[in-house]
């Protein structure tokens, strides 16, 4: 876990990335249908495992930071020509957790394991006790 006071632009050494804020969501619907209309206007596309991932992540991202961490404060999204990026930003510093799933259905405990594995990097930026951001790249 890194800490830091304000957690940096999307970069990638000697690469143009490209970067979009989208209105915080307050639905993980509303997260979906914006990481679908960013990487719609991406050229060239992404493939459409990667899109599937990109919109599955963000979905999960954003229903634990509304279910454990008082919403969502910014989303974005950001590509290279390797990977792409979202980026979800909460009020609570409480870093995620991974818990024991719940096969019943009504505890969770899916959502953080499964944004490990669909990432192939996550950071989680602490600010203070004002929050947080998460970082997720994904192979586009």
């Amino acid at each position: 876990m890194t800490d830091q006071a304000i957690a940096p632009e999307f970069s990638v050494e000697a690469e143009e990335v490209r970067s979009e804020p989208a209105p915080p969501p307050l639905r993980a619907a509303e997260a979906r249908e914006a990481a679908a209309a960013f990487v719609a206007r991406l050229s060239p596309a992404p493939s459409a495992r990667a899109v599937q991932n990109l919109v599955l992540l963000v979905s999960e991202l954003v229903t634990n930071a509304i279910r454990y961490a008082g919403g969502v404060t910014a989303l974005s999204f950001g590509a290279d020509h390797r990977a792409l990026h979202v980026r979800v930003v909460d009020p609570s510093p409480t870093h995620p957790q991974c818990r024991v799933p719940d096969l019943t259905g009504q505890a969770g405990g899916f959502g953080w394991p499964m944004v490990l594995r669909l990432s192939s990097s996550v950071t989680v930026h602490r600010h203070g006790d004002q929050g947080k951001t998460i970082l997720a790249t994904l192979a586009r």
